[in-house]
């Protein structure tokens, strides 16, 4: 067991749901959807904070026993649920630095992003399982492996045999605000995607950011639509209710599935990404469904559009609201804001090519707009700060900023800037404050379309666009060299509004072409292009790869224009 100084107390989620064990041990913390029954009904699996605590224990002890050391990195991929939470408390108890990656992100980034991370091990359903064995030259340390199911041709053990052992005398690493905890992987949106290093203090400042901020309560009721919002439900004794739905394809949820759990427990909260809550609005509206007990929505990932947040306010209770807190991988929770404040003050604004408000930050945040630099920021002192009102670049300090990456380290010089002995982080997003101190995001600095005339800003000029009655959503796009790029606006109908003859694209493309020039921002674009199916991230299905449509369009351009 690792020494711990007195004046460093312990640090880590899971003792918080030890304390709720003994608080309110009966108390249901994670509840998973399982098959329906023979009348169709919905079955579902329960867990206890107790049993919770209990089951973390004997599994920790057990990877004890196996060898595993605290700051030993293991890779976990498995299918949200309990044995998901129940093994990440397990870990954590363990002092183990948990490896998380995004199964949808495709098999050549997932093998390469297992790789860099240099695993002791895998904790692992059986396929994962069979190609970490098969693949053994690029997982050469990988040598503690729990089967979360049923062991094929591999060794080691599986997650019910380590359940099946004693937990007498175990004690938890007594871990620190500085400790390494886990390696969360970026999405890749904007680049490979890039190992970032959480420490137990940030996702302990994590769950009392969210706590306070939203006033989440002990014993509320969360339907969790991404698998480690459940993680931070049970560190605040609220009980996380896990769909049934792929939570690696948000945007193609059944909204029966999450209107069933939130009137099967009751929910009074629900956690998931905008395309998810996309699906469930539309379906509450065309059925003329009311969640009565939800008070309390919340939606990551990307900007929420006004007729997702109009659609869940209609949906929910009459004094819900729904809300859309902005961050990043690196650093979670920024800001937010309320749907009521958007749909009442911002959004007529961001039709007019203002931006997307985000809203005020979390109170332990520091942030700061400068000036816009493409390169390294040696130090805080060689960034200059922009005055409210004009756009340029966020950077953030506080508890949840992580500090580094472990992975591809060469981003820690471009995404991070020293001060002192603290680390500001550039969210490599562009935008600006306002007079009431909130943040209207203008888009991704790295998707800006540097012109001849200067920057284009991909949220402000799409939003003049997104107002089109046939138009899902838009993409601005750059397409030459960086000065002299030409902008490109790529277009994805609503379903069943794409155009099919030359006659309707045409008649489509030209009230396009006029509503952009009756804005300043969108004057000068001339090209157009119809799109079937935006490429989108694997996370939340809602960022859009805009990288991937100006190859697209750069083909086409001049040809379908």
């Amino acid at each position: 067991m690792l020494p711990v100084c007195s004046e460093q107390p312990i640090v880590n989620v899971a003792a918080r749901v030890s304390t709720l064990a003994q608080q309110m041990p009966d108390a249901v913390a994670v509840v998973e959807a399982m098959g329906r029954d023979r009348r169709g009904e919905r079955q579902y699996r329960k867990i206890t904070f107790r049993q919770l605590d209990e089951d973390s224990n004997r599994i920790a002890a057990a990877l004890r026993r196996m060898g595993v050391m605290p700051a030993m990195r293991l890779a976990l991929l498995v299918r949200p649920g309990i044995d998901f939470i129940s093994l990440v408390l397990a870990l954590f108890k363990a002092g183990v630095v948990i490896i998380l990656i995004d199964p949808g992100m495709g098999k050549r980034n997932l093998v390469k992003c297992l790789s860099d991370a240099e695993p002791r091990g895998f904790i692992a359903i059986p396929p994962v399982q069979a190609v970490r064995s098969l693949l053994g030259r690029r997982f050469p340390a990988a040598r503690f492996n729990v089967t979360v199911g049923r062991r094929w041709f591999w060794g080691g053990p599986t997650l019910d045999q380590l359940r099946r052992e004693p937990a007498a005398g175990f004690e938890p690493s007594p871990t620190t605000r500085e400790d390494p905890a886990a390696i969360i992987f970026t999405t890749g949106s904007t680049g490979p995607p890039k190992g970032v290093l959480y420490a137990h203090g940030n996702f302990d400042a994590q769950v009392e950011e969210i706590r306070d901020f939203f006033a989440i309560q002990p014993r509320e009721i969360d339907v969790s639509c991404f698998p480690l919002f459940g993680l931070f439900n049970c560190a605040m004794g609220v009980t996380a209710v896990i769909p049934r739905m792929d939570p690696t394809r948000p945007a193609e949820v059944d909204p029966v599935n999450i209107v069933e759990a939130v009137r099967d427990w009751k929910a009074t909260q629900a956690f998931g990404s905008p395309a998810l809550w996309n699906r469930v609005g539309r379906y509450c509206r065309d059925h003329a469904i009311r969640l009565e007990t939800l008070r309390r929505v919340l939606s990551s990932g990307a900007p929420v559009a006004a007729n997702v947040l109009q659609a869940m306010k209609d949906s929910i209770h009459p004094e819900g609201d729904m809300h859309t807190p902005y961050g990043a991988t690196e650093s979670l929770p920024v800001a937010s804001i309320a749907a009521s404040e958007v749909l009442r003050e911002t959004a007529a604004r961001t039709r007019e090519g203002g931006g997307v408000c985000v809203g005020r930050k979390f109170s332990r945040i520091d942030w700061k707009v400068i000036r816009v630099v493409d390169g390294p920021i040696r130090s805080l002192a060689e960034a200059e700060e922009m005055p409210p009102g004009e756009i340029g670049e966020l950077i953030v300090h506080g508890p949840v900023v992580t500090r580094r990456y472990v992975t591809r380290i060469e981003s820690n010089a471009a995404g991070k800037i020293p001060d002192g002995e603290d680390i500001w982080h550039r969210m490599g997003d562009v935008g600006y404050l306002d007079d009431r101190g909130r943040f209207w995001f203008c888009g991704r600095m790295a998707h800006r379309v540097r012109t001849v005339d200067g920057p284009m800003y991909t949220i402000p000029c799409e939003s003049i666009f997104n107002q089109h009655p046939d138009i899902y959503r838009s993409a601005l796009v750059g397409v030459g060299p960086a000065g002299r790029q030409r902008p490109i606006i790529v277009l994805q109908p609503h379903p069943g509004r794409m155009p099919t003859g030359d006659e309707a694209r045409q008649k489509l493309l030209d009230s396009i072409r006029q509503l952009g020039q009756s804005h300043p921002l969108t004057a000068k674009i001339e090209d157009f292009l119809l799109h079937p199916s935006f490429p989108v991230d694997i996370r939340h299905n809602a960022k859009i790869f805009r990288e991937k449509l100006a190859v697209w369009a750069a083909a086409r351009v001049g040809a379908d224009s």
